[in-house]
């Protein structure tokens, strides 16, 4: 079968993982009302495009915290990839089942390093050496996960980690093993080592170990982000957690503008959730973000076809993005504005009476 969307790699993820594997990849919280909306709200955001707009040249490209990036579409750090696949890790996560050596080695790239702060504070302060001296670039602070969400297939499937991973980079420090529990493995690895009382004075701590800049994952009100300012963040990644950790939030498109709105363009402004296709992109980027992350597309993509399957997965949303661009009149990421979409929430824009 060709693929010619993003979509379709989740079936053939399917039909290829174990049940645990993909129920663990695809679900989100109790209802997963929220997962279904991250998507839905996408569709409820309209395009007002500009027309007889010479496009015939278009550039995609932008910077990330100063680096030049292709496209403004980023892998985002999902964790236990070689569930998916053996070759797996993209953006690190610390429950990546490989090492951040392994994956600086695999060659040049901008990466990020997904952190969760243990209890245990020289655990964290190792993974953090560990990812400046493997060359990422910055610190992507999950701070949505003091417990897990309640994630039903999980207790169900009694999940733990297939034998033979391990979190890697947790090796020799006697925290890399998630055994089968009576409910879900992961949930009773989170309680037991994740620190509850992780608070914004920690971004502070975080600061004095390391000079890498400090993204904070996990915002979705006006009210955090203005802190996230306050407290020197580099950035902000509008998230739910994939809809995996508390259900009822609203979709991360939704939130995406708020946000935007409360930082005041004094910090750069990333959303992930739901992100299918390029139009989701163009959506993104006219509400304000700077670039957006995909995750569970790269897991299925990773799972149907390797590392073939995730170049074609991104290649098919900028292909998807730069079209949209080229249909709304836009020729440069600068271009796409707010008045290049109509969302529920804006003013109805009235005709002018006639006279």
């Amino acid at each position: 079968m060709e693929i010619t969307n993003v979509m379709e790699y989740e079936k053939i993820a399917k039909e290829k993982l174990p049940k645990m594997v993909y129920d663990y990849y695809a679900s989100g919280a109790e209802d997963q009302w929220t997962l279904q909306e991250n998507r839905n709200a996408f569709s409820r955001i309209l395009f007002r495009p500009r027309i007889l707009i010479d496009v015939s040249k278009i550039d995609v490209s932008t910077t990330v915290l100063g680096f030049n990036i292709s496209m403004p579409i980023m892998v985002a750090p999902t964790a236990m990839q070689k569930m998916a696949h053996p070759d797996g890790s993209l953006t690190l996560s610390s429950w990546a089942t490989c090492s951040v050596e392994e994956v600086a080695s695999t060659g040049p790239g901008i990466r990020f390093f997904q952190l969760y702060v243990y209890k245990d504070r020289n655990v964290v302060r190792q993974l953090v050496k560990r990812a400046e001296e493997a060359g990422f670039k910055a610190i992507a602070l999950t701070v949505d996960t003091p417990r897990l969400g309640r994630r039903e297939s999980d207790i169900k499937n009694r999940f733990a980690l297939p034998r033979g991973l391990t979190l890697k980079n947790f090796e020799g420090l006697d925290l890399g093993k998630i055994d089968k529990t009576n409910d879900s493995g992961l949930a009773s690895y989170v309680a037991g080592q994740v620190d509850q009382s992780l608070s914004w004075k920690d971004i502070k701590w975080l600061q004095s170990i390391t000079s890498l800049p400090i993204l904070v994952k996990g915002v979705i009100t006006a009210e955090d982000a203005r802190i996230a300012v306050e407290y020197g963040a580099a950035g902000i990644i509008v998230s739910n957690h994939g809809a995996r950790q508390l259900d009822y939030v609203p979709a991360t498109i939704m939130a995406l503008e708020e946000v935007v709105k409360a930082v005041e363009g004094r910090l750069p402004v990333f959303l992930d959730g739901g992100v299918r296709r390029g139009t989701d992109v163009f959506k993104a980027l006219a509400l304000g973000a700077s670039g957006v992350f995909v995750g569970r597309p790269s897991l299925f993509s990773l799972a149907a076809d390797g590392e073939a399957g995730v170049r074609k997965m991104l290649q098919m949303l900028r292909d998807e993005f730069e079209l949209t661009m080229a249909l709304s009149g836009c020729r440069s990421l600068r271009e796409i504005s707010r008045n290049h979409i109509k969302t529920d929430w804006d003013f109805p824009h009235y005709l002018p009476a006639k006279l």
